[in-house]
């Protein structure tokens, strides 16, 4: 809990307002991530998995199941609201993976996106 505010903040009062903003955020968020990144690795794990980036050193295609079930399968329950707080974990991890070790050396335009998603990822969270 204490980690939680020191991370996080303090929980902000409910309402519909903030009830339809945090579910516009999900949908949005959720939406772009599977449909600009997941299920294009969904579609195409065959012919791209032997060549992913490795960070982690588990090998080309866990790498990329791992990616891909992040950002397809994790990406649609936070679009309906399944296990939301479970399911940025991964998304959260995939996208500090992209910006900072796939893309750490890179200027900054090309860490940006993930970036871009992690940030409202842990408002979801």
């Amino acid at each position: 809990m204490i980690l939680r505010k020191l991370l996080f903040g303090p929980a902000p009062s409910g309402g519909i307002g903030y009830s339809l903003g945090l579910l516009l955020l999900r949908v949005s968020v959720g939406g772009m991530m599977l449909l600009a990144h997941g299920w294009g690795k969904l579609t195409s794990f065959a012919e791209r998995s032997s060549s992913f980036p490795d960070p982690l050193g588990v090998g080309s295609s866990l790498s990329m199941a791992l990616a891909t079930g992040a950002e397809a399968f994790c990406a649609l329950a936070v679009i309906l609201g399944f296990a939301t707080r479970w399911a940025v974990v991964p998304l959260m991890i995939t996208m500090a993976v992209a910006a900072l070790i796939i893309h750490g050396d890179d200027p900054w335009a090309e860490k940006e996106l993930a970036v871009l998603y992690f940030f409202p990822l842990r408002r979801c969270f």
